[in-house]
């Protein structure tokens, strides 16, 4: 089962990056805990994909409404942020851990973990709502040989899996443009010869 859990998760695009996480040994969720989950997570994942564009679109219109809507967006990010700092101050906050997700599971260091077997909770903490975690119950499974180890989620309902492959996507496709727009000459300077 697990080399398929790992081929499931291999085979998807992942985000990888430095989160705020914990991963801890738990029991099971019944089906009830496991239904709270799925609906705090959906909202998670609503809020942070809508901060996450939000922040990411850039504004090229120059009309008063477009630089209005600017200007509204701006203090809707300071509010956020004097929100989150007073729910969760980035002391309260876990360490940074490198993570590579999606929504076949994550791969974290090994350091840690508990045995291959065992039931566990990945809470991930976004930057642009580090008050509200994204709780993933999964098993620790035999993944990479490493230092790394990896955990395949289950339970996840189907509007969780599709936000967050809608999530890891986008930010894939964010982080494919930088680069591109990184790689671009400067317009307007010419190439020395």
């Amino acid at each position: 089962m697990s080399g398929e859990d790992w081929q499931a998760f291999s085979d998807r695009v992942a985000w990888d990056a430095a989160f705020h996480a914990t991963c801890d040994a738990v029991e099971r969720p019944d089906a009830a805990a496991l239904s709270l989950i799925n609906d705090r997570n959906a909202s998670v994942l609503v809020a942070v994909s809508a901060l996450m564009d939000r922040r990411s679109d850039p504004v090229e219109d120059d009309s008063p409404l477009s630089q209005e809507v600017a200007r509204l967006d701006a203090k809707l990010n300071v509010l956020m942020e004097i929100v989150n700092r007073l729910l969760l101050p980035q002391s309260g906050l876990p360490p940074r851990m490198p993570l590579r997700f999606n929504a076949a599971g994550a791969v974290l260091p090994w350091h840690g973990l508990p045995p291959v077997g065992q039931p566990v909770l990945l809470k991930v903490h976004f930057d642009v709502c580090r008050a509200l975690p994204l709780e993933l119950p999964g098993v620790r499974l035999v993944g990479p040989q490493d230092g790394k180890g990896f955990i395949g989620f289950e339970g996840l309902s189907e509007a969780v899996r599709d936000g967050l492959e809608r999530l890891v996507f986008r930010q894939h496709r964010r982080q494919v443009a930088e680069a591109r727009a990184q790689a671009r000459p400067a317009e307007g300077v010419p190439d020395a010869m």
